[in-house]
């Protein structure tokens, strides 16, 4: 059992949350029950998520994607309604974290996402240092895109979405988790062979073609599901409270 306090203002010093500029609130979003035996860690905080995480008898949900965003009117109507209101129904906290997340040097999604493909991480680059920059490890080096592409397939469980560039050997990697298509300039003046994200918009095909760099656009949800995963155990190995990852598969 572990205190519901502790835990937020462990996670505020952890992952660093006062250094970002963010899109919303990280840390508890709505409070629930002051003790917590079981946590539960899901990407987004749904209405699905949410009567899942009180039905495995979760005392406190731990978030990616939170309720309260920028730009937001605020009111509790409609579907934030009734997420609020199964939260406060069951008593249960609902703690979020946004970019503290994404950047996390041990338990950061797009840390985590390097580890499964074995990427060899190098350095950081773009706003907040949100981007990450690596190599293709030895054997994989100088792949081709369709090389590459069929391992992050294997490894995300989803076909990404791939456009070419020139060609080239891929042999420098950059990356960013989630939407980030915004850092494909940015990887590119990093010397990346390809960038990768979980999503990608219409301008970003031009890019490709004209700079040569190659983009794959991997899903949104799934480069996002690994760093709250490792974020959930290392709770549980700190405050000795039960954890469960739950995974609503998401195509977007």
């Amino acid at each position: 059992m572990a205190r519901r306090d502790d835990i937020d203002n462990y996670l505020a010093q952890y992952l660093a949350v006062d250094r970002f500029k963010d899109y919303g609130p990280n840390g508890l979003q709505v409070e629930g029950r002051a003790e917590v035996h079981k946590v539960v860690t899901g990407v987004t905080a749904s209405r699905a998520l949410i009567e899942l995480a009180a039905e495995r008898g979760a005392d406190l949900l731990l978030v990616h994607h939170g309720l309260f965003w920028r730009g937001q009117d605020g009111r509790l109507t409609g579907w934030l309604k009734q997420r609020v209101q199964r939260l406060m129904a069951h008593d249960l906290n609902l703690l979020a974290y946004h970019l503290p997340l994404d950047a996390h040097p041990e338990v950061g999604n797009n840390v985590q996402w390097a580890r499964r493909l074995g990427w060899v991480v190098q350095g950081r680059f773009g706003e907040q240092e949100m981007g990450w920059l690596g190599q293709l490890p030895g054997a994989n080096a100088g792949q081709s895109l369709e090389e590459v592409r069929a391992l992050v397939a294997a490894a995300l469980g989803r076909d990404p979405l791939a456009l070419c560039g020139d060609g080239r050997p891929i042999r420098r990697v950059a990356w960013c988790s989630g939407g980030a298509q915004g850092y494909f300039e940015a990887a590119v003046a990093a010397g990346a062979d390809l960038y990768l994200s979980g999503e990608v918009s219409e301008p970003q095909m031009h890019l490709a073609a004209e700079t040569g760099v190659a983009y794959m656009a991997c899903g949104h949800h799934a480069t996002e599901r690994y760093g709250v995963q490792a974020l959930g155990e290392h709770l549980a190995d700190r405050f000795g409270v039960h954890h469960e990852f739950i995974d609503l598969p998401n195509p977007a």
